[in-house]
């Protein structure tokens, strides 16, 4: 017999009942130690707009190119995801519920917020809106990998070239090991293809946060349950190249087909729009923002295709 699915409010309890065991942070109470994530701050206004990188990934990521995370009257705030940069690495299961913690002890709730979010940024924009609704007021998910089941990622990958590394979880943490201890100073010659900060902060992690954050929130997180526990007039754009190998399109277009308030924009890109297109995507966030703004405050172009309804 088919079990029936969970309903969004009991994967809020279950998550909330294990966040209160956060490696690497002060525990509740305690007058010393970390209380929240590295975050660098840009800009001030009484609405933020919040960016989360990828796997792999800093807040060095989102002013690599010359076109820099920032909107007129708008408060921007970089995170280093947990177990990333600058922010405590402890060597711990990085689990959804412990990025999630992470996040709520981090990030103002007393203040509009949007969320940008890149590949692992944008699977925990996306969870985070799910457990948290009241504190988000829009989102922006690039290159969100979503695959329903780790059968079907371990599928999509071993179909990429050397996708198997990533679907074993030994190879994945070895491969982790292997590139921070040996090619740490080559990686900016070895991967020419992004901006040299960016091939520099690969290594800004440890095994555990990289391949555990990929097993749990990417593998076996569903992020499908969370839009769907999302509130239903949430806007919602959703970036993503064409020529994304590492998180499908076929599965964002879907998810954006039957929803009124999410919007995709499609570019000419890779896993990296941010990179590729900075631009665009820039003019497709201020657009968001513009939503919950007075239009004087915000000030973009970009075309934005509607979901259905719009």
């Amino acid at each position: 017999m088919r079990r029936p699915p969970r309903r969004p409010t009991d994967r809020a309890e279950d998550r909330c009942a294990v966040t209160r065991d956060l490696p690497g942070f002060a525990e509740q109470g305690a007058h010393h130690g970390v209380r929240r994530l590295h975050t660098v701050d840009l800009g001030a206004g009484d609405t933020s707009v919040v960016f989360l990188h990828g796997l792999g990934g800093t807040a060095r990521y989102w002013q690599s190119t010359p076109v820099p995370p920032v909107f007129p009257g708008i408060h921007t705030q970089l995170v280093d995801l947990y177990g990333f940069g600058a922010s405590p690495r402890p060597w711990c299961r990085y689990t959804v519920a412990r990025h999630l913690e992470a996040l709520r002890r981090t990030l103002c709730s007393s203040r509009p917020q949007v969320l940008v979010g890149h590949s692992l940024g944008a699977a925990l924009a996306l969870a985070f809106a799910a457990l948290h609704p009241a504190s988000v007021q829009g989102l922006v998910l690039i290159g969100l990998p979503q695959f329903g089941s780790r059968d079907d990622a371990a599928t999509w990958f071993r179909q990429q070239p050397g996708g198997w590394i990533y679907t074993n979880l030994l190879a994945t943490m070895l491969a982790c090991v292997v590139t921070r201890r040996v090619a740490r100073g080559l990686l900016p010659h070895l991967i020419r293809d992004v901006p040299r900060v960016v091939a520099q902060d690969l290594v800004q992690h440890n095994a555990m946060s990289s391949a555990t954050s990929l097993w749990n929130v990417i593998y076996r997180h569903d992020s499908a349950a969370d839009a769907a526990a999302l509130p239903p007039d949430l806007p919602v754009v959703c970036i993503h190249g064409r020529d994304d190998r590492t998180a499908p399109i076929s599965r964002i277009r879907s998810l954006h087909r039957h929803r009124a308030h999410w919007a995709l924009l499609e570019l000419d890109a890779d896993h990296h729009p941010w990179l590729r297109q900075p631009r665009a995507c820039q003019a497709a966030i201020g657009d968001l923002l513009g939503q919950i703004r007075p239009p004087a405050t915000v000030h973009s172009t970009g075309a934005i295709t509607p979901g259905a309804g719009d």
